[in-house]
């Protein structure tokens, strides 16, 4: 609005010639016309002149449809970027619902649009009120004025007055672009249940996940404690850790911790050992050192070498291995 009427401020004293000395040009060719065939005029020459006419008029016309296409294309980029879509010419069929109709037409989103068009309306009533009031006097002497004077004085009238309202126009835009873009993010952030949804579906559900790794524990705990008879000794804490070694030469080149536990596990392990007659060995800091840094299945680092070396030479000489 504010480009065309910018566009007309600066266009109206030309389109003013240009319009009249169209109708002078085509009025002034009717008499010949007429003469030209006897008092008569053809259907023929009435449309030639018609399209004579308005190709006139659409050329003086054509900035403003052009100005109007720019703007209305440049404003639209800024605001939402370059997206082409035939979406909105998709056919919706829920909009033939008078449910869904309600439901749109008793909206929070429907009540926010009412108030701000009876806002709108109300405020540019006022602008308009307060600028013809404030230039009512001159309107007062047309009958003093000519026609021409009198064009010129009402157009100057609708243009000052269409920038004023269109300038009032851009300050409830930008306010209402600031409040959609606000909105938006606002309608774009997920609740606590959508994000716990998405977690699982991305994740897998937390639940169902814990009793996996439930069942992953207690199937390593189940092979643990098959293999905890082919031990060597079991170092403990003694109350609260127990670490079952192997040495077996042609496996490894080091023992390896066959099975670990603490607290109820350790006093399983423990239990089962005595079953077995697996040697029991209390060394409290070799124990926590074990249950610690090495896991079931792994070596033992060169670092406790010696001290384990120490409790599996006690044990051989216990079964007289040595």
């Amino acid at each position: 609005m504010l480009a065309f009427f910018a566009l007309v401020y600066i266009w109206v004293e030309y389109m003013g010639i240009y319009f009249t000395g169209n109708m002078y040009d085509i009025y002034s060719q009717i008499p010949e016309y007429i003469k030209m065939y006897d008092g008569y005029i053809q259907e023929q020459t009435i449309n030639a002149l018609f399209i004579k006419s308005l190709t006139r008029i659409l050329m003086i016309m054509a900035p403003f449809l052009f100005v109007g296409v720019v703007v209305s294309f440049v404003t639209n980029v800024v605001q939402v970027k370059w997206k082409p879509t035939t979406k909105p010419l998709q056919p919706k069929f829920n909009k033939l619902s008078p449910v869904s109709g309600f439901k749109r037409f008793f909206s929070i989103n429907s009540v926010v649009e009412l108030i701000k068009a009876i806002l709108k309306i109300g405020l540019v009533g006022y602008v308009v009120y307060s600028y013809l009031k404030k230039n009512m006097p001159p309107l007062y002497q047309f009958y003093d004025l000519s026609l021409n004077q009198g064009i010129v004085q009402v157009g100057m009238l609708v243009v000052q007055l269409g920038i004023r309202i269109s300038l009032f126009y851009m300050i409830i835009a930008l306010l209402d672009y600031v409040y959609q873009k606000i909105k938006f993010k606002k309608d774009m952030k997920m609740t606590k249940q959508e994000v716990k949804d998405e977690f699982k579906n991305q994740e897998g559900d937390p639940q169902i996940k814990s009793k996996q790794r439930q069942r992953m524990m207690e199937a390593s705990r189940r092979r643990m404690m098959q293999q905890l008879p082919e031990a060597d000794v079991v170092i403990t804490n003694p109350t609260h850790f127990a670490v079952a070694i192997k040495y077996d030469p042609e496996l490894y080149d080091a023992p390896y911790v066959v099975a670990k536990g603490a607290d109820y596990l350790a006093q399983k392990i423990k239990d089962t050992a005595k079953e077995y007659h697996i040697e029991i060995v209390e060394n409290k800091p070799l124990a926590r050192m074990l249950y610690a840094n090495v896991d079931v299945g792994s070596v033992v680092p060169p670092e406790l070498y010696q001290a384990v070396a120490e409790v599996l030479a006690f044990v051989y000489h216990l079964q007289g291995k040595v």
